[in-house]
């Protein structure tokens, strides 16, 4: 009796670990090729971690559109946020070394550092800026910060001018700015830049050889994916954006082969061709709930019922199992990275354009694969269900500038708006005139020039020249047929606020227009 009951057991242990690998070994490459075609995305790397061994590290489609080469394992990504993991490991390390304390104020260790309200800044501690949960809104101030001219201690010094959108520890509020802190606050503690920190303690005993964290190398590499998005619909590569000053939440460029060996770093308890990276319980320290990101009701994850934010991890559920996740947006790149220690799982996907959710559903087509779910085309499922949304979004963009091109430039006299504003948080930004159209530029993203084109109501439909700051609304404030100020937006994408700037007229002692980019 016990034999057959172990035969049978066998059996269905087979039966099991065969269906479990099915879709990976004789699906998933048409899978991938389909689904790139449907959300138009020109180039995909992909890595796969069982059981302690690269399962799959490959790349699919072009680096770019432009000039085409083949994406493989080795191909440079900007993985973005998925940075954050890295940085919330090294504050974990350092606080296990008694180097810092995670529940010490930031200010301990950063002077300089403040809040908009000071008994926030004497309460703000090392864990608050990893957690998200010093009550700045998503995104807030990362239309100052993304892409700028600032340095990362600028940055910071900058977040005492940021009016939270919510109380301190409130809710959560997906901050960049409290990760760019965190790592010079291991400046401060370690002597090493955070750069440094990370190639000294993670790339180089890790072997990820092509990682880097420097807009320079990234753009000259010659294997390094070029970024793309779609603009007004059409697939358009842009250039590369430099983010060297985000550090520690963004600046990590790597690739499928040397991010593979981080998975597996991450489901070994920190070690990696046996050698210890990190403890385990430092890995621990960076995967426990520290806040609430939202409740989960979600139709086509039925199984998902929380969703909280460790140090640089969101965990969640899925289907009674534990995964811990990231995502990364950049200029042109959305990445993701996801492991589910209770099955030895990790998998990650990097694509080279901003305008697809294939980098989100493929991590979780593999893991619904080796759960031994029925299968689902979860790709299709989120294609479809945005489907209306780009439509409309794409209809209204249409619609604004075709309204802006029939409106009579003498509806609206521009050369009373010339000038200079100002916004406390930001600095200053300039409106004049070049060959009959309005532009705008801003001083702390100079490269970045927006046409202005008149619409109605003192609305004026604006263009930047960086395409994913999208195509917006800009409203001018008069009175007495003056201008007071100006209110401008950029994409969601990057910030999800309007920031207003007060007119300020041109000072005698300044040069205007200013020094603009040809």
């Amino acid at each position: 009796m016990k034999k057959i009951i172990l035969n049978c057991l066998f059996i269905v242990l087979s039966v099991n670990s065969f269906s479990q690998n099915t879709f990976v070994r004789d699906s998933l490459d048409n899978y991938i090729k389909r689904e790139m075609e449907r959300w138009q995305v020109p180039g995909l790397a992909i890595a796969i971690v069982k059981d302690g061994k690269v399962v799959l590290a490959k790349g699919y489609g072009v680096t770019a559109i432009q000039n085409p080469k083949k994406v493989n394992e080795l191909t440079l990504f900007q993985i973005a946020s998925n940075s954050k993991a890295f940085t919330g490991t090294a504050v974990a390390q350092l606080h296990e070394e008694k180097k810092i304390h995670l529940d010490s104020a930031a200010t301990k260790y950063l002077p300089y550092f403040k809040l908009f309200e000071p008994s926030s800044t004497q309460l703000c501690t090392v864990r608050d800026l990893l957690t998200h949960r010093i009550g700045h809104g998503t995104f807030q101030g990362d239309f100052l910060n993304w892409g700028s001219n600032l340095t990362r201690k600028e940055i910071v010094e900058k977040m005492s001018l940021t009016q939270p959108k919510y109380p301190f520890r409130y809710t959560y509020g997906y901050c960049n700015a409290g990760y760019i802190a965190a790592g010079e606050i291991i400046l401060a503690s370690s002597g090493l830049t955070w750069d440094e920190y990370l190639n000294t303690k993670y790339f180089q005993p890790l072997e990820m050889k092509h990682t880097n964290t420097s807009y320079a190398t990234m753009n000259t590499d010659a294997n390094a994916c070029a970024p793309h998005t779609l603009y007004q619909g059409t697939l358009t590569q842009i250039p590369l954006a430099n983010i060297d000053n985000m550090g520690a939440s963004a600046a990590v460029n790597s690739c499928a082969a040397d991010m593979a060996n981080w998975l597996i770093m991450q489901l070994n308890n920190g070690t990696f061709n046996g050698k210890s990276i990190v403890s385990s319980a430092v890995l621990r320290e960076t995967r426990k709930s520290q806040m609430v990101v939202r409740d989960v009701n979600s139709k086509i994850f039925s199984g998902k019922h929380f969703n909280n934010y460790g140090l640089g991890w969101a965990s969640s559920d899925y289907y009674g199992k534990r995964v811990y996740e990231h995502s990364g947006g950049a200029n042109g790149f959305v990445t993701k990275t996801e492991f589910m220690p209770e099955e030895n799982l990790g998998v990650l996907v990097y694509t080279n354009s901003d305008a697809n959710s294939l980098y989100d559903a493929l991590p979780k087509q593999i893991l619904e694969a080796y759960l031994n779910l029925p299968y689902r085309n979860i790709s299709q499922i989120y294609f479809d269900a945005g489907a209306e949304s780009r439509e409309k979004e794409l209809r209204a963009t249409d619609s604004l500038i075709a309204m802006a091109a029939s409106s009579r430039p003498e509806d609206f006299d521009t050369k009373r708006l010339i000038g200079y504003y100002q916004n406390v948080f930001y600095g200053k930004i300039a409106l004049f005139e070049r060959k009959g159209k309005l532009m705008l530029w801003m001083e702390h993203h100079p490269k970045n020039i927006a046409t202005l084109s008149y619409l109605d109501e003192n609305k004026f439909v604006t263009v930047y020249s960086d395409l994913t700051c999208g195509i917006e609304l800009s409203k001018v404030k008069l009175e007495n047929n003056k201008p007071q100020s100006i209110t401008i937006k950029v994409n969601d994408f990057i910030d999800y606020e309007s920031y207003e700037f007060e007119f300020i007229g041109i000072p005698k002692d300044v040069k205007f227009p200013p020094e603009i980019p040809r």
